[in-house]
């Protein structure tokens, strides 16, 4: 197994430099490694029947809703923790169904798809023609073996009048910190689509007893103890969290809608900016690395394919008449952190008008897609907190340097720009931070009597920072010196919402402790804000 990226990758980059090294050369692996097209157009197909282990070992998923089109995804691997997940470099046919029923006695179409090596075996079917707003079920087959079933949907048409919609929020999933017991939960609950807000991978090393999991009845491969830096060191640990029980069980009772934040790359790196002090093209091969594993491992669909270092993961999404949902991504664009990141007092370096969170072109679609919205709650997925969270109630306080406070005027034209475009109803949802949190998002937030022009929902982690509590050591200087925020609690779990016409109720589930499993679920906050009336109440 090999900890640098191959020769041919790390020449073209010093040839050629940053970007351009991954879409010009001649260099024949670069080249499929840029653009994601199959290296060996003519690489033998592997008969399926002769797969002698069960190659759904990675669960099914599906994701993003069309009104008239569903994504379903999966990766063959009969071995998911060896390099090449148990299966020769060749071509395997997998063939698909879906149905109104999960006995599949009413298939609605049924078809196949082909697992390329090159895409380490992963499968995104594109199902169209489908009736709007309705149940379906999926699973996949290859050779003799059929994968679990899968439940999915479509969304309500364009234009549609919705009565409602149940969503969730996750985040934050490091598998070294504990069980992913909030997933078993989640797949329990009766939602219509969950929304990963990142972190679903960390980089960061796993020993052979899983960490704070702390294995008696296994013991987990060497490779998996260092820190992810090439394509087949990402691939293998999404295999490593994507074998967990309960993360497939969520996979296959809800579509999922996913965007990433840092560590499915590297701890809070910076568009091209590493966290470490390496050469940019190294730095970018790790990024190529990172974003065309994340691809292959999740359900997404063509047009977030990456391209080399860069994939547009922004993207919109409808609900009828209901909601609209722009996700963001708010870390392969932005500026570096101000003062060498971490928390530190604001001044000129972060409060520089030039300073971005999004790039220009994702802030211009952003403003612009609210402006032709007429959606009741235009909702905001995204990875790092909006609002302002000072550490004391007065004077001058330090702040995240890698959260929008550290980009004021980044957070300041997103906010005058909800105003501007008639963004009626924000709905911010927000991961990253470990805990849950739910804040008014205010004009002005050193005015505590400003305009209140949204809501931000803070999902807690599925596991990372390990049990919490329920009232972390902070709780006391936070809730005094932030007016606006109406929610603090340090469990790990994830938040629901209920959108209708007339409000959106949150309710923030968390479980009892994470480095045990089978801990119990409970809701720990319940919050309501009305339409047309933006701020939470407690209910």
């Amino acid at each position: 197994m090999t900890t640098e990226h191959s020769a041919e990758l790390r020449a073209a980059a010093r040839h050629l430099g940053r970007r351009r090294f991954l879409t010009v050369t001649g260099a024949a692996a670069a080249l499929a490694f840029a653009t994601n097209l199959p290296g060996t157009a003519q690489a033998a197909e592997l008969d399926a029947a002769k797969i002698t282990a069960d190659p759904f070992t990675l669960g099914i998923a599906s994701g993003d809703p069309l009104p008239s089109s569903v994504l379903l995804w999966t990766r063959l691997a009969p071995d998911p923790y060896a390099a090449d997940s148990g299966l020769p470099a060749a071509r395997v046919t997998v063939r698909w169904e879906l149905a109104h029923d999960e006995r599949f006695t009413r298939i609605v179409r049924r078809g196949s798809a082909t697992a390329h090596p090159e895409f380490d075996h992963s499968v995104h079917v594109e199902v169209g023609g489908l009736d709007h707003d309705r149940v379906y079920y999926y699973r996949f087959r290859a050779g003799t073996w059929i994968s679990p079933v899968g439940r999915t949907r479509t969304a309500p048409a364009k234009g549609a009048r919705v009565g409602e919609l149940k969503i969730a929020a996750v985040t934050c999933q490091a598998y070294h910190d504990g069980y992913f017991t909030a997933y078993q939960h989640l797949a329990e609950e009766d939602l219509d689509v969950v929304f990963h807000l990142g972190d679903y991978l960390y980089e960061y090393a796993v020993n052979a007893v899983g960490g704070l999991r702390n294995y008696t009845d296994r013991r987990l491969p060497a490779h998996f103890n260092r820190e992810t830096i090439t394509l087949e060191d990402y691939r293998l640990r999404y295999a490593l969290f994507k074998t967990d029980p309960d993360l497939k069980a969520a996979h296959a009772a809800h579509p999922f809608v996913v965007t990433w934040d840092d560590h499915e790359t590297e701890n809070n790196y910076a568009d091209e900016t590493p966290e470490n002090d390496v050469p940019p093209e190294e730095f970018l091969l790790r990024r190529a690395a990172a974003y065309r594993a994340y691809w292959e491992n999740q359900p997404l669909r063509l047009p977030q394919k990456p391209n080399g270092p860069d994939a547009q993961l922004y993207r919109r999404l409808q609900w009828g008449r209901l909601a609209q949902f722009d996700v963001l991504d708010t870390r392969q664009y932005r500026s570096d952190q101000a003062y060498g990141d971490g928390w530190q007092y604001p001044g000129p370096e972060s409060e520089d008008p030039a300073r971005t969170m999004t790039g220009a072109a994702q802030e211009r679609w952003l403003l612009d897609g609210w402006r032709a919205s007429r959606a009741t709650w235009n909702v905001v997925p995204q990875q790092v907190c909006v609002a302002q969270r000072r550490n004391v109630p007065t004077g001058v306080s330090k702040l995240s340097m890698d959260g929008w406070d550290g980009y004021p005027a980044a957070r300041q034209r997103l906010l005058d720009g909800a105003v501007a475009t008639g963004a009626d109803n924000l709905l911010v949802l927000t991961g990253d931070l470990h805990n849950a949190y739910a804040h008014d998002l205010k004009q002005n937030f050193d005015d505590p009597s400003s305009r209140t022009v949204g809501v931000e929902l803070v999902a807690t982690s599925i596991t990372s920072g390990g049990d919490g509590a329920d009232k972390p050591s902070n709780w006391d200087a936070y809730m005094t010196s932030n007016p606006h925020m109406r929610f603090y609690h340090g469990r790990r779990g994830y938040v629901t919402a209920t959108l209708t016409e007339q409000q959106t109720r949150a309710d923030f589930r968390a479980v009892t402790g994470v480095t045990k499993p089978g801990a119990a679920i409970s809701t720990v906050g319940s919050f309501v804000t009305e339409a047309g009336n933006p701020g939470l109440k407690q209910v």
